[in-house]
């Protein structure tokens, strides 16, 4: 059973940093491509990055590329989203999710498993 837990959410400032990190367990974690997503409040889920198995692709979404950065340490099983110079609109819960062997993705559908979600809120 595939699990993954994300952390380091929370309130703060625009212009502030936060690093979210999530753990997974249940799975040969250096196997997948892993990805962050977002949900604001009344959106649709929207991508945020993904990084491959070995780490060596990496791609962002329009809004965070230049401020976000995706990371991985295969030996701790654990993917990071470092976020710097956040934005009130950077304000949704993240999620962090589990791609497939091969195959590295924007589309939400291509995911098979979730975290259950971290709260980012920046203040203006």
């Amino acid at each position: 059973q595939v699990q993954l837990v994300e952390s380091g959410g929370g309130l703060v400032q625009a212009g502030d940093s936060l690093r979210l990190s999530c753990t997974a367990s249940g799975l040969s974690f250096s196997t997948y491509n892993m990805g962050w997503f977002r949900q604001a409040p009344g959106k649709e889920r929207e991508f945020v990055a993904v990084i491959s198995s070995t780490g060596g692709t990496r791609y962002y979404a329009d809004s965070v590329k230049g401020r976000f950065a995706i990371s991985r340490d295969n030996a701790k099983n654990t993917v990071y989203l470092q976020m710097d110079s956040l934005k009130p609109e950077d304000t949704a819960v993240y999620y962090c999710a589990q791609g497939r062997v091969g195959y590295i993705t924007a589309l939400k559908t291509s995911y098979d498993s979730w975290g259950q979600g971290t709260q980012v809120t920046v203040s203006s």
